[in-house]
């Protein structure tokens, strides 16, 4: 089989099926993929990266995923919350440092509900024209809703795998056809919509990650986070090896050529597994880096999985490094929202 012939019909037609798609990520085309995914992203992206704050606010979550450390059985972990007027503030220091995006993550945690998250996103956007991104998993539609009305303007909620069989065994709490009934909910509203998915969970094949890839497809996201699969020792599935890396990129490949236009970030999970991955990832289709700005008491706290390298420095510090690390690679950073690419 042409491997590079089947990559050219994607390029072209925007279009693969599961068997295409398989075929590629069991090459060994590297080279040939990851070169045709930087020159979709330089047409449809430019040169320009995208930085991202995000705001951890709470590692409480009443969620039992099976692969995550802030899962409510980890009783282990010394559990927080910051306040709303705690997040106001960090999000204000941030938007100083030149961050045009604020990405509020937490576990799924209900102490923080319609009321409290709509004040939060009002009072960040009297601070300026910033873009907000929800990250705080599964709610009710009118949750939505009334976060949209308030001025919310995307929501990052990644499906994790689209195998229902394996999604349901991985989250014991929730339901496949839940969650991509969120997803839905949230396209319909207007919110620019994120989802993703991790490379190497057990019970993933090749076959699995194709139908990840046309799952973001047919949602037609705005953005897509996909990382390798990074076992924390508080969990049920802490025995496992780390997904492979190259097998990340390779699927970030894909997903750039089939898919054109959305936001891809390089994952923190690549950087705990290499630090150079996060450079390969802008080479093989990514154009987004996020960068944590809540206080580092609580960084360290937020172990989705475990994180070695984090190092307390100034919102401010952080922002000019990676501004220099971006320099160094010819790229740039872009001076806008960063909103979705149509």
């Amino acid at each position: 089989m042409d491997i590079k012939k089947t990559i050219d019909k994607m390029i072209v037609s925007s279009n693969a099926n599961i068997e295409d798609i398989v075929n590629v990520l069991d090459s060994n085309c590297d080279n040939y993929l990851f070169q045709q995914a930087n020159n979709i992203r330089k047409k449809y992206c430019g040169d320009e990266i995208h930085l991202r704050a995000i705001i951890e606010f709470s590692n409480h979550c009443r969620c039992d995923c099976l692969y995550c450390g802030i899962n409510r059985q980890n009783i282990s972990l010394e559990r927080y919350r910051m306040n709303p007027e705690e997040i106001i503030e960090y999000a204000k220091r941030a938007y100083e440092a030149g961050y045009k995006t604020m990405v509020l993550q937490s576990g799924e945690d209900p102490w923080y509900d319609r009321g409290k998250i709509s004040y939060i996103i009002r009072e960040i956007k009297k601070l300026g024209d910033i873009a907000i991104t929800l990250s705080v998993g599964e709610r009710e539609y009118d949750d939505y809703k009334q976060w949209k009305l308030d001025g919310a303007d995307r929501f990052l909620l990644k499906h994790e795998t689209a195998d229902e069989e394996l999604y349901n065994y991985l989250h014991p709490h929730s339901t496949f056809k839940n969650r991509t009934q969120c997803l839905k909910w949230l396209k319909e509203l207007g919110y620019q919509t994120g989802s993703g998915f991790m490379i190497g969970i057990p019970g993933q094949t090749l076959n699995t990650i194709a139908k990840d890839i046309l799952l973001l497809k047919e949602l037609d996201v705005d953005m897509a986070g996909i990382g390798p699969f990074i076992s924390h020792p508080q969990t049920r599935l802490r025995n496992n090896p780390t997904g492979s890396t190259n097998l990340t990129l390779k699927t970030l490949a894909i997903t750039r050529i089939l898919l054109k236009r959305p936001h891809l970030p390089t994952t923190t999970s690549l950087e705990v597994t290499n630090v150079r991955d996060r450079e390969n990832a802008f080479y093989t289709g990514a154009n987004v880096i996020m960068r944590k700005v809540q206080p580092f008491e609580y960084r360290r706290l937020y172990e989705i999985y475990p994180n070695p390298s984090i190092k307390e420095q100034s919102i401010e510090n952080e922002r000019k490094e990676i501004e220099n690390y971006v320099k160094m690679m010819g790229r740039k950073i872009s001076s806008d929202r960063g909103d979705a690419i149509k």
